[in-house]
């Protein structure tokens, strides 16, 4: 499924490099899911969460960018997210329907992931 994807024609040392931003950004987004809005109501969180994802997917290009830039020196120096652009691609992450890519799979994991943490009760104190 995945084997004509990008991430593949990248070094181990670019692989490694990309999963390690990868793996940050995902714990990153899950605590902001998970404690920026501990205090507010239910609803509130889940559309927190839904509203932090879409600005992760529309985002995120430029982190990304950034990195095959460090290591693709021929890379000129660019915006790749504006302008604000496809309302509807989370939607389509959040269902898998996006491409069959690992970065698009990897994205509805962590939308899924992102709704889930945010709805976890209020820690008790």
């Amino acid at each position: 499924m995945y084997s004509q994807d990008s991430f593949f024609d990248l070094t181990p040392w670019g692989q490694f490099g990309l999963a390690a931003i990868s793996v940050a950004l995902f714990g990153l987004m899950l605590w902001m899911s998970r404690n920026l809005f501990l205090s507010c109501r239910f609803i509130f969180r889940l559309l927190a969460a839904l509203i932090m994802f879409w600005l992760f997917v529309w985002a995120s290009p430029q982190v990304y960018y950034m990195y095959y830039r460090a290591i693709i020196p021929d890379l000129p120096l660019q915006w790749v997210i504006w302008p604000l652009r496809d309302l509807e691609k989370p939607m389509y992450l959040l269902t898998f329907q996006y491409r069959d890519s690992l970065s698009a799979h990897g994205q509805g994991a962590l939308g899924w992931c992102m709704i889930a943490a945010s709805c976890l009760g209020r820690r008790s104190q």
